[in-house]
């Protein structure tokens, strides 16, 4: 077939690799310079200046609150972080031993049966829903977290912010200033990524006008993916398969002679170190050191020295996961919640970009290169053979 008469000025990109979908003001990210930032602000900055709920903000509304601004802000999201009892319900009818993010997927999904606002289609409504989705969702990472250990969910805690709610629903511990500092912190780096996987599935469904639960449950389906959300976990079975140091150059030997990839490294977009990784190593490196760890992080240098070595020059460097799962773990929590963490900040940038995307919406709808036959002549199914 004639590719190019079928394509005309249009460009074929498998996986949309490059392609640009829309304009935005929200987060850009250079991969040849490895830099990232939301609404102008260098990442690092936020990391050590900002908080989460701060920077939701800012990534939602596109400025730096003002007091009163952030204080009603934080307010909301306190005042939205339950859940309706027949979702903790549906939630106690699943699996214990199931996926988690399978879980998530669907208690999310059926949120929406019980907000009676979900179906209003102006940008207001869709934003204060956004930031409900914001809130519920922390709430319903803690409510399978404590179901997967056979536990009744928490009540959620209005003294603590977001992240130490969020770690106190999981555990059941409120945890100290470090330790809600160093996971905020992970908050932060992981709110938003540009055209990523999950964030392009749930604009795409939001641009039908479904609704907004059917197109944060569509970013949660795509996050469950090994390739998307859940490259962490694979990466923290990496490091304890490996078990110690010593023992990392055999088993890359060996992977590196089966050409297989090595999770954790290697970015779509960054040709260089991912930045948010460079940040979360600096807290492995702490978190490990206190809390019976430093085996891990020991072995994660020496993969890190070597695939670098090795694939550096080919523009593979460790990415956001390689680390962030070392720092999890190491505060004790489960690794089936990696994902669903990821998701409890990466709903804010969800929201912040279907929302921009609405206020000149227009559906979704790209082509396929067809390649296969033109004409066909029909057979009777009496005489196919």
């Amino acid at each position: 077939m004639d590719k190019e008469r079928f394509l005309g000025q249009a460009s074929f990109a498998k996986g949309l690799e490059d392609v640009i979908v829309c304009e935005s003001k929200i987060g850009y990210v250079d991969g040849a310079k490895g830099w990232l930032v939301y609404r102008g602000y260098e990442i690092a900055d936020l990391v050590k200046c900002s908080t989460f709920e701060e920077t939701a903000y800012l990534t939602i509304f596109g400025k730096l609150p003002r007091g009163a601004e952030l204080e009603e802000f934080t307010s909301k999201l306190s005042s939205y972080r339950s859940l309706p009892e027949p979702v903790h319900r549906i939630i106690r009818e699943l699996p214990q031993d199931g996926n988690a993010m399978a879980s998530l997927r669907t208690a999310f999904s059926a949120l929406g049966s019980y907000d009676n606002t979900g179906d209003r289609f102006d940008h207001s409504a869709w934003t204060e829903i956004g930031i409900k989705q914001v809130a519920q969702m922390g709430t319903a990472v803690g409510a399978i977290a404590r179901h997967r250990k056979g536990l009744s969910p928490l009540v959620p805690d209005s003294s603590l912010c977001y992240t130490a709610n969020l770690l106190y629903m999981i555990s059941g511990r409120k945890p100290d200033d470090r330790m809600t500092k160093v996971m905020d912190a992970a908050m932060i780096l992981h709110i938003d990524h540009e055209m990523n996987a999950s964030t392009f599935a749930s604009m795409a469904v939001a641009s039908s006008l479904a609704d907004m639960y059917s197109a944060i449950t569509a970013g949660l389906a795509s996050l469950k993916g090994p390739l998307h959300g859940g490259a962490n976990e694979t990466v923290l079975r990496m490091l304890l398969e490996i078990g110690v140091a010593d023992r990392a150059d055999a088993y890359l030997d060996d992977m590196f002679a089966r050409k297989k990839k090595i999770s954790g490294f290697g970015h779509r977009v960054y040709k260089t170190y991912d930045p948010r990784a460079v940040i979360l190593k600096k807290f492995a490196d702490e978190v490990s050191a206190t809390n019976g760890t430093r085996h891990l992080y020991e072995i994660a240098q020496k993969v890190e020295e070597r695939v670098v070595k090795q694939y550096g020059g080919k523009g593979i460097f460790p990415n956001v996961d390689f680390f962030s799962g070392i720092i999890y773990y190491s505060y004790g929590i489960d690794p089936g919640l990696f994902t669903p963490l990821f998701a409890a900040s990466r709903v804010v940038g969800w929201v912040a970009r279907i929302l921009e995307y609405l206020k000149d919406n227009r559906l979704f709808r790209p082509r396929a290169l067809y390649t296969g036959d033109l004409v066909a002549s029909y057979t009777p199914l009496s005489e196919r053979v």
